[in-house]
């Protein structure tokens, strides 16, 4: 179990504690987690991630951890895994908490239907939700993966709440069920997404790894239509394509031959690109005849594109990168807690061992309290925009806004 303690302006304290409980039998782990919280003082939001196994007894579980906490804000979601303690519980019945006790902080939560995205009802919220500052910090989101269009509602928040950073995932569990659960308070929800709004003292540093490593070199898309690309700085991009391959040392081409994607600048007025700076997509077919390759994006005619591989040891480069430039660029602000949004995709499926965002995450900041859980899809931004991505690590760290730069 992790604790920790953040001075506020006013004096009183940003306070977090993160901790798992494990038992087959819910009522023994509401019982344990209420037990483990009763200490705590002032619940202000309490994030709730429980294994699908429960699947039965969620309403009853969700209920009683609400009831019984005191907490004023409850939010979370099944998942087939849940992270806590730095540890992932892959294959494991458990659940895993996050509480923490916030003062001078605002805290929004928005329920949203397939129906409020279609008619952009995100639209009209910056005018909706009043805040102590009279602004949003940050955003956390929960989404069902059947009835919500990610992707649509992504860009309504980075058009509704430009540079607001925003983090978050799609439940996971049983697919065969079609059938997914998303808490909020007292209940539990099967369609639908949650956003909760922050502001005030607190904000959230986002971290996104998309586990992919940059090959060859940075190009320019030249003609395209829709997802097809058909030429690259005036080349066959399938040509250019397989000349980046043959480019590389016969170990390395090994490797990206087996994961091979692509990468599109999201920034273009950057001078130089490099990790974090391309949205990371795969590559869905090729057509050697007429030298055209396909993605599952829609690239823009003069966009930077660079071709990119992803494997483990690339996506534990990317981690490790990620997390070191944060500690070394912006090492003032010690993290109050992180939630953390794991694509179900990674854990020992691909790196071969157990726990490794989550010990890697201690590894380079320390330790602090950490939650989350494995997503069907994780939530993002890329530069000032916001995108659902899949094998990524999406990291929210929370920290104290700092009043005075107005940065993060």
């Amino acid at each position: 179990m992790t604790l920790a303690e953040l001075k506020g302006f006013t004096g009183d304290k940003l306070k977090a504690q993160a901790f798992v409980v494990q038992n087959n039998n819910w009522q023994s782990v509401a019982e344990e987690a209420c037990a483990k919280l009763a200490g705590f003082g002032q619940l202000d939001l309490l994030f709730l991630f429980a294994s699908d196994s429960y699947a039965s007894y969620l309403p009853d579980l969700v209920k009683t951890i609400y009831r019984e906490s005191g907490a004023s804000t409850l939010l979370g979601c099944a998942s087939q895994t849940v992270i806590g303690e730095n540890r992932e519980l892959e294959d494991e019945v458990a659940i895993s908490l996050l509480a923490l006790s916030l003062p001078d902080t605002g805290l929004r939560t928005v329920y949203l239907t397939q129906n409020d995205i279609t008619q952009n009802y995100i639209a009209s919220l910056p005018g909706l939700i009043s805040s102590p500052t009279g602004e949003v910090n940050a955003w956390i989101l929960f989404s069902d993966p059947f009835t919500i269009a990610s992707e649509q509602m992504l860009t309504q928040f980075s058009a509704a709440f430009p540079g607001i950073p925003l983090v978050g995932g799609v439940a996971s569990g049983d697919f065969r069920l079609r059938r997914s659960y998303l808490f909020m308070n007292d209940q539990v929800l099967h369609q639908g997404a949650l956003a909760l709004a922050i502001s005030g003292a607190l904000t959230v540093d986002p971290v996104v790894s998309q586990g992919a490593t940059p090959v060859g070199e940075a190009w320019m898309v030249t003609a395209a239509d829709g997802p097809v690309i058909e030429s690259i700085s005036g080349r066959p991009a399938y040509e250019l394509l397989v000349d980046t391959i043959k480019s590389l040392p016969l170990a390395q081409q090994q490797r990206v031959a087996r994961n091979f994607l692509v990468g599109l600048a999201v920034d273009e007025y950057k001078a130089e690109f490099g990790r974090g700076d391309f949205l990371i997509r795969n590559l869905t077919a090729i057509d050697p005849q007429s030298g055209a390759i396909a993605i599952n994006a829609e690239p823009r005619i003069g966009q930077t594109i660079q071709f990119q591989m992803r494997d483990a040891e690339a996506a534990d480069e990317d981690l490790r990168g990620l997390l070191a430039e944060l500690k070394t660029s912006d090492s003032s602000h010690k993290p109050l807690a992180g939630i953390l949004f794991s694509c179900n995709g990674r854990g020992t499926g691909l790196f071969g061992v157990a726990d490794h965002d989550a010990t890697t995450i201690k590894e380079q900041l320390g330790a602090f309290p950490l939650s989350g859980f494995f997503c069907n899809g994780e939530f993002g931004p890329i530069g000032k925009q916001n995108f659902v991505h899949g094998f990524t690590a999406s990291l929210g760290l929370f920290v104290p806004k700092d009043s005075n730069s107005g940065k993060h």
